[in-house]
């Protein structure tokens, strides 16, 4: 196996697009599928070829990746795909998805004789232009040659959990890191709505906190994305991160554990969602703490 792959990326959203982009940057020939075509087009200027279909898209792939947006969508995909999918074709599965989900999908790949990496990334629109994404991945050691250069392509750095894709060690610790994400990013909106409803001035809190343990750079960020009217595009949407937010919370019931702070935020995001949100930076569930949408930072 060379180190020029011919790469399948299923579905250009934020994330794969950016996939697709820097995987054909590295030299790789890359197919790419989405639901809606017309997000896909955009790739043809970057060398990546627009199928239009999942199978057309997977037709002689060393490696197919998927990027959409939860398991159900991969398996109805990947069952479009599967008249042409071969024997012993390495599938990258990034989607996040629940672990009750990855065991179906590494079900999927036994079936139809692929090598399964579970390879969730972490990381959101600028890393992932950037290739400096980081990869979470379980799978196969015997394998890992063919995938690395696609790990390679899009991030920065790749961690491996173990051997079995099957047994979701990626996605585990996926969950584990975006729980802390979207509660670090309910909390920097929660802290702008307190601010606004005691009349206080955001940049007081920000002086207070000015390089002491409680500074963070991710609350900087995210406060500005309000605080500037920066909310479009999104860096991770909001209805994505309600869909994660209620993975994280399952996962913690299925194993005993309550997860009080990520059920109060996976409603903050479904409520920010309902009010009109949905397609805007997850910093927009700032304004679930608002009945009505009249709210300005």
């Amino acid at each position: 196996m060379t180190d020029n792959l011919t790469v399948s990326v299923l579905g250009t959203g934020i994330m794969g697009a950016a996939m697709a982009r820097n995987l054909a940057r590295a030299g790789h020939t890359v197919h790419a599928w989405n639901r809606s075509r017309d997000k896909a087009e955009p790739l043809a200027a970057d060398g990546v070829h627009v199928a239009g279909t999942p199978a057309d898209a997977v037709r002689d792939a060393d490696v197919v990746l998927t990027m959409l947006y939860d398991a159900a969508a991969v398996l109805e995909v990947m069952r479009q795909a599967a008249p042409a999918l071969r024997p012993g074709t390495a599938w990258v599965q990034s989607t996040t998805a629940g672990l009750d989900a990855i065991a179906e999908l590494a079900a999927f790949a036994r079936e139809h004789g692929l090598v399964f990496y579970d390879a969730p990334v972490l990381g959101t629109r600028q890393p992932a232009e950037a290739g400096q994404l980081l990869v979470l991945a379980a799978g196969p050691a015997e394998g890992r040659r063919t995938v690395t250069p696609v790990f390679d392509a899009v991030g920065a750095r790749t961690v491996w959990t173990g051997e079995d894709g099957a047994a979701a060690g990626a996605t585990r610790l996926k969950l584990v890191a975006n729980s802390w994400v979207l509660a670090a990013t309910n909390a920097a909106g929660e802290v702008l709505a307190l601010a606004k409803a005691l009349g206080v001035d955001p940049q007081s809190f920000f002086d207070a906190i000015d390089g002491g343990p409680l500074d963070m750079g991710y609350l900087r960020v995210k406060t500005g994305l309000v605080l500037e009217g920066r909310l479009s595009p999104p860096s991770f949407a909001v209805t994505t991160a309600a869909k994660d937010a209620h993975l994280i919370v399952e996962a913690g019931a299925q194993h005993g554990v309550r997860l009080d702070v990520a059920a109060a935020g996976a409603a903050r995001f479904d409520r920010a969602a309902a009010q009109g949100h949905g397609d805007e930076d997850m910093a927009a569930a700032y304004y679930a703490s608002f009945d009505d949408d009249s709210a300005t930072a």
